[in-house]
């Protein structure tokens, strides 16, 4: 359990620059010389990797860095969940699901000033002591986008439409590459306007496209990618959009006094994805899964399928991780697995998918999670079990219709890569120079540690802790 520091540290401001999907490799490494501004915080500040939650995805990623507990205390699980044991409704995580507090509101119920943009959860936009703008989940038709509402219409009317996220599984790379520029390019002037509005105790502002760069343009970026081909026509815009981010964090950071934190996050890496293991029809081949008629359309939802739930034990769900469901009697609609039951089919069904083969007729290596034993606790509608395949380079596709039980390609359109277990903590104070790497820190750890290092009390009951070797030292004299 966490704890106050037991000697008060001074108090600080914070800047919390949130970029969705980068790897240590990128910023630290292979991006460094073309980012010459966050060069200069790497260097003086402490780095390291950030391991990432299980499931590695942004949700339930950002929430679980900005609250200090797991998914399962939280109740998130992925993008999607499905809905009071529904077969086929599922919901979008929101954060009036949030039982806990954030940093952002933990920090305004302190009556300290706060700015936040797009940092997720964030539809629909929390009240804060300040101001909050919604994150790339917001709905398209939705119109409460900021707290306070009247915030909106003065973003518009200065930048225009806010663009909240890019349609990034499209197959015109070139266009899409000049919308993931001009989204981030505007979303950057408009934090530069309002930081400068008033000395905020903390800011927050989270880039979503370079998550949307990475997965629709890593084979042309990624030698280790199969299907790189050297000297492609978009070689480069890794490096250009790197270079231009840079400048635009750099003109942000240009504005904090010595009194200010910088930290950097990211909440997953990424890496190239191999393809898409069809897990429903697995399931289907091996009798967990049965059909009236089965679909023979390829790209066929199961939401769409003539499932026979008479004669089901086990259904899936695709995405980064395939989320798994078991057809229990008195808890599902039409449920015929027994309770006392669920564990002979668990163990079967870890046994068959420890018999998998790739395409390639080697083993295909899989990673078994129970969220009940994962989690401190387990709140929500969380799945039965969840799988990885091959270290997550394997998505699954929970489409069916194939005569495969692998895919090129991504089920839900183009996508050349898969998130990888380790993204990014910085933490930069403009007052000192220390220029060290620790060794990793935890996303349940992000808060506290931030909370620790702006000299701000942690509440007890949050189930991470603050790494104090992530802060910078000349800070600690005393204090540690």
């Amino acid at each position: 359990m966490a704890s106050a520091p037991s000697h008060p540290r001074p108090r600080r401001k914070l800047l919390v620059i949130g970029l969705d999907g980068v790897p240590p490799e990128i910023l630290f490494d292979r991006l460094r010389p073309k980012m010459p501004n966050v060069a200069a915080m790497l260097d003086a500040g402490v780095r390291g990797p950030m391991r990432t939650t299980d499931p590695p995805i942004s949700l339930p990623a950002w929430a679980v860095m900005f609250t200090g507990y797991d998914p399962g205390t939280l109740g998130f699980y992925g993008f999607r969940h499905r809905l009071n044991h529904s077969y086929s409704q599922t919901y979008v995580p929101r954060t009036t699901l949030l039982e806990v507090p954030t940093l952002f509101t933990l920090l305004s119920e302190r009556g300290r000033r706060v700015g936040v943009i797009g940092m997720p959860p964030g539809f629909p936009p929390p009240r804060v002591n300040g101001f909050y703008i919604s994150d790339f989940l917001t709905p398209p038709e939705s119109r409460e986008t900021t707290y306070p509402v009247e915030l909106r219409g003065e973003l518009e009317s200065k930048f225009g439409t806010y663009r909240f996220d890019v349609p990034f599984r499209a197959e015109e790379r070139g266009a899409l590459f000049r919308q993931i520029v001009e989204m981030t390019r505007q979303r950057w002037q408009v934090a530069e306007a309002l930081y400068t509005r008033e000395a905020w105790d903390l800011f927050a502002v989270h880039e979503i496209g370079t998550d949307r760069l990475h997965h629709a343009f890593w084979k042309y970026i990624d030698p280790a990618h199969e299907k790189y081909v050297a000297g492609n026509e978009f070689e480069h815009v890794e490096d250009d959009y790197f270079a231009q981010l840079d400048q635009w964090i750099g003109r942000l950071v240009s504005h904090i006094d010595a009194d200010t934190l910088v930290a950097i996050v990211s909440d997953h890496g990424m890496m190239p994805m191999r393809g898409c293991f069809c897990i429903n029809q697995w399931l289907a081949e091996k009798g967990y899964l049965s059909f009236r008629r089965p679909p023979d359309r390829p790209g066929t939802p199961l939401e769409k399928a003539e499932v026979d739930w008479s004669r089901t034990r086990v259904w899936g769900s695709g995405g980064y991780y395939a989320r798994l469901f078991f057809n229990v009697r008195g808890r599902e609609p039409e449920g015929i697995v027994p309770p006392e039951e669920v564990p002979a089919v668990r163990a079967q069904l870890e046994r068959d998918l420890s018999t998998l083969r790739g395409p390639d007729g080697g083993p295909l290596p899989v990673r078994i999670l129970d969220p009940k034993t994962l989690y401190r606790q387990l709140n929500g509608d969380p799945p039965d079990l969840m799988v990885y395949f091959d270290d997550l380079k394997w998505r699954s596709a929970g489409t069916l219709g194939y005569p495969t039980h692998y895919l090129e390609e991504n089920d839900t359109g183009p996508d050349d890569a898969v998130h990888g277990v380790d993204g990014i903590f910085v933490l930069y104070d403009p007052s000192v120079v220390d220029g060290r790497t620790v060794e990793r820190v935890d996303a349940v750890d992000v808060m506290p540690t931030l909370l620790y290092a702006a000299g701000e009390a942690i509440p007890p009951e949050v189930q991470g802790t603050p790494v104090r070797e992530a802060v910078p030292r000349a800070r600690e004299s005393g204090n540690a």
